[in-house]
């Protein structure tokens, strides 16, 4: 396995970091090697390519008004 060492996080990013690990239930270490393992998977370009060609096949379709659907069912 190999190792990174990563140097002049501040504090704030730290501290960010350890509160969303510990939401997770994780430990920081834990919680930066998900967070670097996702990454690294993510292909930013394909994924907007992806994107894109779901926008393409919706284009077409009637979409609701999200906003009239709310306000309707709170009334309820």
């Amino acid at each position: 396995m190999a190792q990174v060492l990563v140097r002049d996080l501040s504090q704030e990013t730290v501290d960010l970091l350890k509160a969303r690990a510990a939401r997770n239930g994780r430990s920081l270490e834990a919680e930066l090697r998900v967070i670097l393992e996702r990454a690294g998977r993510t292909d930013l370009v394909v994924a907007r390519e992806q994107a894109a060609r779901i926008r393409s096949s919706l284009a077409e379709r009637a979409h609701s008004e999200s906003v009239g659907l709310l306000t309707e069912d709170r009334a309820r």
